[in-house]
């Protein structure tokens, strides 16, 4: 959502104060005044002054009434979205709906007004009353946008929590752009992607389908059809297929190569590159794909050829993190060639031409993470393995991405001897002691936990993230708290205002039951920092004040932020509530 302007204070002082001026004005004759139009009457202009008093002080429900009682009797687009924003502030989304709808009333032709009561009704998961909202937001954009429009609209049901009313919800509202020639391609796409969403892939295939024959040339149905190809789903590759008879694009093309890759149908990709590079030779990404496949294959002479015409064309183009990634693959595959071919001078020489090893590393740090995905985790520790060592830091880049996949897929024992392994080598290096420390955690090793978090406390005393990890764990086990509180507070004055630390100290003051102290210092963080953590001890300390309501609508912001925080997901299971 577009964040909403700020009317200030001052900006309304001014306003008043210019006009004022202008009607004082020696040289301003009478007819000049009466030309210009304002609303802004001392009156009005001292209840818009009040209303943003207290909506900057302690009353932001009264500033909020104030600012939208206005913007009803000046009619003023900026006023309702003012009364909004107030209502955002002070974490009112009911009242920011209420505001929202006096606007779009007022101006039913408004867009913006428009949004904003849809966005708002699909935050408060109001999903059966979207459907008005979303016709209207179709139908107010122009004709030659609607189908940019339409492509949104998944986007805009993916945080709700129920998909299948969202798909329903959605076909309803774009039914009459279904049925239309012009729109039937972006709308069937739309209704494909939320029932995709939605866990029903037969009917997001059926709707691919349709949206194909709506529009055979549109791209927006194989794209859908390209994320479902899957053995077991054959219908979805005869879409892209009856697309490529014609002269799809090569972004296209080369994404159902992709798919052929995914699916280990290296000839029929290789077929797939070969066309491509026939009819879009200046296309660079095909003939880096082209030429890793070859190598694969052994084919080292037109491997090379291809990687060489890939590094022609990257060359050539702007700078930019994808042209850095691909220039470190397709070097790594040409010091691969060289190799075989034991030119290792060669070797070496490409290895040197890779400008960053971060590039190179996050660039295969991506294919291992697909290769765990699919179960594939020791070839995936081998393909990191496998990148090149020229200086202490690419070993530790090599390490950390190696440690972080171990991490991802919850293999926390071979992630924990991992770092052992190079904190032997290197003792000093206490960013590792400290990444093995939260290991040791996640294996249930609490003294192991803090034996690690003491040695880094003790060979860098201003290290304040082990101070607020030890104290945590404490407040979090509930043992030992007077002296978790007292490491947090030590954090504290190293990182003053930290909101995950105030998200620690917080939770250790409602531990030792300061639930008053422990509500203001959560409230405090999560205004700072929005975050599912936060939110998740914070309707903690409010359910357990009896504050059920508030407490379960800040949890709903707090899935919104992450629905797969670990902390937020175990505190709603644990107290058996969904918000």
């Amino acid at each position: 959502m577009k964040r909403p302007t700020r009317l200030a204070t001052g900006t309304l002082l001014l306003l008043a104060l210019g006009q004022q001026a202008l009607a004082q004005s020696p040289d301003t004759s009478p007819a000049e005044t009466a030309e210009i139009p304002s609303a802004l009457d001392a009156e009005m202009f001292y209840q818009l002054l009040l209303g943003e008093i207290n909506a900057r002080g302690t009353e932001p429900a009264a500033g909020y009434a104030l600012v939208l009682d206005a913007a009803r009797k000046t009619n003023d687009p900026a006023l309702y979205q003012r009364a909004v924003d107030i209502a955002f502030q002070s974490r009112s989304a009911d009242a920011a709906l209420q505001a929202a709808r006096a606007w779009k009333q007022a101006h039913p032709g408004s867009r913006e007004a428009n949004r904003y009561v849809l966005q708002i009704l699909l935050a408060l998961n109001r999903v059966a009353d979207s459907a008005e909202p979303l016709k209207s937001e179709v139908a107010l954009a122009p004709a030659k946008d609607r189908s940019a429009v339409l492509a949104l609209v998944p986007r805009s049901y993916a945080r709700v929590s129920d998909k299948k009313l969202a798909a329903s919800v959605v076909e309803q509202a774009l039914a009459e752009y279904l049925a239309s020639p012009a729109t039937g391609a972006a709308a069937w796409t739309s209704v494909g992607r939320v029932r995709l969403a939605a866990g029903d892939s037969t009917g997001a295939l059926e709707a691919a389908r349709r949206g194909q024959a709506a529009g055979p040339r549109a791209e927006a149905p194989v794209l859908l059809a390209l994320e479902m190809m899957d053995p077991k789903q054959p219908q979805a590759e005869a879409i892209v297929r009856k697309y490529m008879e014609g002269k799809p694009l090569p972004e296209l093309r080369m994404g159902y190569a992709r798919a052929l890759l995914d699916s280990q149908r290296y000839a029929e990709a290789s077929q797939q590159l070969q066309v491509i590079t026939a009819e879009k030779p200046d296309f660079p990404e095909a003939w880096l794909v082209q030429g890793t496949l070859q190598v694969q294959d052994n084919q080292l002479g037109p491997a090379e050829a291809s990687l060489k015409r890939y590094v022609e064309l990257a060359q050539a183009q702007r700078s930019g993190e994808d042209r850095s990634r691909g220039l470190a693959q397709a070097y790594l595959a040409l010091s691969q060639i060289a190799e075989k071919r034991k030119d290792y001078v060669l070797a070496g020489a490409w290895l040197d031409k890779i400008e960053n090893a971060q590039d190179l590393v996050s660039a295969q740090n991506r294919r291992a993470s697909i290769l765990a995905r699919q179960g594939k985790l020791d070839e995936a520790r081998k393909l990191l393995r496998a990148l090149p060592e020229r200086t202490p830091a690419d070993a530790r880049a090599k390490l950390m991405a190696e440690t972080q996949l171990l991490r991802e897929n919850k293999q926390y024992k071979p992630a924990y001897d991992l770092l052992a392994d190079a904190i032997a080598k290197d003792p000093k290096d206490i960013d590792l002691v400290y990444d093995q420390a939260m290991l040791a955690e996640k294996l249930g090793d609490m003294a192991q936990m803090e034996r690690l978090l003491r040695q880094v406390i003790a060979a860098k005393p201003d290290y304040h993230h082990a101070y607020n990890a030890l104290g945590y764990s404490f407040a979090d086990r509930n043992v030992r708290l007077p002296e978790g509180k007292e490491l947090i507070e030590k954090a504290l004055q190293y990182a003053p205002g930290d909101p995950f630390i105030s998200d620690s100290l917080g939770w250790v003051e409602f531990r030792l039951g300061n639930k008053a102290e422990a509500l203001r210092i959560l409230d405090t963080a999560y205004k700072a920092k929005p975050d599912a953590e936060i939110a998740a001890h914070l309707g903690e300390v409010l359910w357990n004040m009896g504050q059920r309501e508030r407490a379960q609508a800040i949890w709903k912001e707090g899935l919104l932020l992450n629905n797969e925080n670990e902390t937020l997901q175990e505190t709603l299971k644990r107290l058996r509530v969904k918000p």
